[in-house]
């Protein structure tokens, strides 16, 4: 066994704060940008540790640094915002807060993504490196970060002077709960995460009464053609042997049922791993959109407004190299090999910031049973609650201890003595 991995077994660093903290923040979850409790909640817990605590970057941002003498500085990121679901797990600490939803109307709020697990994690990774100074020199970043959800977050604390703030670090990690083997921790070196973009298009039309569409130019027609034409994108634009996703999360038009709007919206998502598809695709959509209004005779120009951008998470083959034998010490049979995906993360854009190289890693959080058997009988797509459902819970105590235990060794794989 390494010495890190020895450590981490026999630290005697007392934990137990981590259960009723997940337990708070799970029950008392924060939209992305109004995450002023949580935000405060973590100020708190920090409060314990003999760290330095920057506060607030990006809005609700935090950053704890924690110096031990010279050596190396190494950033470990945990994102801490929730999402507007319902929780329906049925624990006692489930969420039962309603919020303003981005469209103003009420909402549950829960975390259904697994950011009050990271927090946790994070926060276990602090009391680790504060009670055992002895093992460990040089500086460790604990940065807490909002906004993931909305892909504003990492580039809020950028714009707001986080690389003139903290300490440079020498590299930075992450990771995310996902559904797996609840402890299994996941690790690949290259592309893992895919880059994302979110577009909403606004397409312009002349209202007029239903029973006089002749007079008009109808929006909804043009953004119901605008459809069609995307299902066809990916099928025949893009390389069989690439990847790329295009789809439309929302069409908003017209008010009533016998008036013609003067426009519509739609909302896309489109993910991809290749900068050159990216382009591809993006030059794809603002070609059909434009075509469709003029087939129509629409009298302007369709708008096109990007954000949520998220940057694909491309991980460092050296950093792996340094990293994956530390976790094949720590977890044995349960570091295993990270397969590619399509979701996507803000995370990279702190390293970019930065200019450093990173590491980012997937912690399975299903019970296992509940796995093995949804793979025993191939019902995955069914029988295994994923990221952002009302029922996504991990299973606490395996996964607590693998992210504690994983953001711990990344971390002490650069700073240990």
């Amino acid at each position: 066994m390494s010495t890190i991995a020895h450590l981490l077994h026999t630290s005697g660093v007392d934990l137990s704060f981590q259960r009723p903290l997940y337990e708070h923040l799970h029950e008392h979850p924060e939209l992305s940008g109004h995450e002023a409790e949580t935000s405060a909640t973590i100020a708190e817990e920090l409060e314990k540790f003999d760290c330095e605590v920057i506060s607030p970057i990006g809005g609700f941002g935090l950053v704890a640094v924690f110096r031990n003498g010279e050596g190396p500085s190494v950033l470990f990121r945990a994102d801490f915002d929730g999402l507007p679901v319902k929780e329906t797990t049925g624990v006692p600490f489930a969420s039962t807060r309603l919020r303003p939803g981005p469209d103003g109307t009420m909402t549950g709020v829960m975390h259904a993504c697994g950011h009050d697990m990271h927090v946790t994690a994070l926060m276990g990774v602090c009391a680790l490196l504060d009670a055992r100074r002895d093992a460990w020199h040089g500086t460790f970043i604990a940065l807490f970060q909002p906004s993931e959800e909305n892909g504003a977050g990492a580039n809020a604390m950028v714009s707001d002077g986080l690389v003139h703030r903290v300490p440079r670090p020498d590299v930075c990690f992450g990771q995310h709960v996902m559904p797996g083997r609840a402890g299994e921790v996941q690790t690949m070196s290259g592309p893992q995460f895919a880059a994302t973009d979110s577009i909403r298009i606004t397409i312009p039309g002349v209202s007029a009464h239903g029973s006089m569409p002749h007079k008009a130019v109808d929006p909804t027609f043009i953004a119901a053609m605008v459809v069609v034409r995307l299902q066809g994108l990916v099928g025949r634009e893009v390389d069989p042997d690439d990847f790329a996703v295009v789809s439309v999360g929302t069409l908003r038009s017209g008010a009533t049922n016998n008036i013609i709007p003067p426009s519509a919206e739609l909302v896309l998502n489109c993910r991809y791993f290749s900068t050159a598809t990216r382009r591809r695709v993006l030059t794809s959509i603002q070609r059909i959109v434009t075509a469709e209004c003029v087939a129509s005779d629409a009298p302007g120009e369709p708008t096109f407004e990007f954000f949520a951008r998220g940057e694909r998470i491309n991980n460092d083959l050296e950093v792996f190299g340094q990293v994956r034998p530390t976790f094949d010490a720590v977890f044995g049979a349960d570091s295993v090999d990270a397969q590619r995906t399509s979701v996507s993360e803000d995370f990279a854009f702190i390293p970019r910031a930065f200019g450093v190289p990173y590491l980012f890693w997937t912690v399975g959080c299903t019970p296992r049973e509940q796995w093995d058997a949804a793979v025993k009988n191939n019902r995955l797509d069914t029988d295994v609650p994923v990221n952002h459902m009302s029922t996504f819970l991990p299973d606490y105590e395996p996964t607590v201890t693998a992210t504690t235990q994983a953001g711990a060794a990344a971390v002490l794989s650069y700073l240990a003595k």
